[in-house]
């Protein structure tokens, strides 16, 4: 799964013995008669990987004439339909689909638009914008350019692009430059060069981006995070700051967007959800250490203790009629306690064998 020359940093892995024949039977087995068995249905599709999940879509299509994803919409409800017809999608078709209800409707999820766009690489972005148009026959760019405004909308776009310079040889008199040019552009000037700071950081490379910052804090005294919450405002603001986190460390910008997702007084469930789901196959591993490292507590623990009190009414909760929410915690609970084959949190043998993690 990884790239070539990469080690693979993500907590699923293909199946052994995979069958897509086979598990698309049990699928449509799970969802025949009154009722589904969404255990069963669970326990099957976090235990394969996102590339054999699509293989069993094409399987039930060919056996049964059916679209899995449309059945399981139908046969399931609340957030545990999200987590499970999210798992199904392929990468890039998720992210358009959250980019897709992100900007429908009534006002605009900016929180979702910033992490997806501020996160992914050229490739994910190029595959994005086409997996939009193919599930939606829209546009990706007029539609964001159509429901933001400002210097936000124009950094979008900059970044949807999927241009930034990806060349690993840096030269020390740009990086000298660039650092230069941010800090005439906002703490020397009056008022802000905001296309400046577009400019340079939707297109430099993130190796070159990493030593401009460090040259920044050197010639203006403060990194470069205290000058753009100094000189810029809004949404604007947030997304450059979450650009600079990414490329900083994506690990650590998703723990903590895990973080605030569940700290406090309830759950945003859709962020936990598009995370945990998005990044599985990519990073979840270094995301979990940062997380642990950074909060002094396990992602496990922590998803755990943000399901609590749901446990006691497990034995009812897939058939009392209880909230949507309840039937999600509940179904998140066992996929993290139970299963052979986790997919959100991959705990390793030494923490199993403790019971802790």
């Amino acid at each position: 799964m990884a790239p070539q020359g990469k080690v693979y940093r993500g907590s699923v892995k293909d199946f052994q013995g995979f069958d897509a024949n086979q598990d698309a039977e049990a699928l449509y087995n799970a969802m025949k008669g009154f009722g589904s068995d969404k255990e069963a249905i669970l326990d099957l599709i976090t235990s394969r990987s996102n590339k054999q999940r699509v293989e069993i879509c094409q399987a039930y299509k060919s056996l049964y004439g059916k679209d899995l994803i449309a059945d399981l919409k139908y046969e399931l409800t609340g957030k545990f339909e999200r987590l499970i017809v999210s798992l199904m999608r392929p990468p890039a078709y998720g992210d358009a689909k959250e980019i897709k209800d992100a900007i429908s409707g009534v006002g605009t999820d900016e929180k979702c638009l910033i992490e997806i766009l501020a996160s992914r690489t050229n490739q994910e972005i190029h595959d994005l914008v086409a997996a939009y148009k193919d599930a939606y026959q829209r546009d990706l760019e007029a539609d964001i350019v159509g429901d933001t405004s400002g210097h936000f909308k124009k950094m979008l776009v900059v970044l949807l692009q999927g241009a930034r310079e990806e060349d690993d040889v840096v030269s020390e008199d740009l990086v000298e430059q660039d650092a230069k040019d941010l800090l005439e552009a906002g703490e020397l000037k009056w008022g802000t060069d905001e296309a400046q700071f577009i400019y340079i950081l939707g297109r430099r490379s993130r190796q070159h981006l990493r030593l401009v910052f460090d040259e920044y804090l050197k010639i203006a005294g403060k990194p470069i995070e205290r000058s753009i919450r100094g000189e810029l405002s809004g949404d604007f603001e947030k997304l450059m700051l979450a650009v600079v986190k990414c490329i900083r460390s994506k690990a650590e910008y998703f723990a903590e967007r895990l973080y605030k997702a569940m700290k406090g007084l309830g759950t945003r469930d859709n962020t936990l959800i598009r995370i945990m789901v998005s990044r599985s196959e990519i990073d979840m591993l270094d995301i979990r250490e940062v997380f642990r490292t950074k909060y002094e507590k396990s992602l496990y623990n922590m998803i755990k203790e943000d399901t609590s009190g749901v446990q006691a009414k497990t034995s009812t909760a897939a058939y009392s009629g209880i909230s949507s929410l309840l039937v999600h915690c509940f179904y998140l609970h066992i996929y993290l306690t139970k299963s052979h084959h986790l997919l959100l949190v991959a705990k390793p043998t030494e923490e199993r064998k403790s019971g802790s993690c």
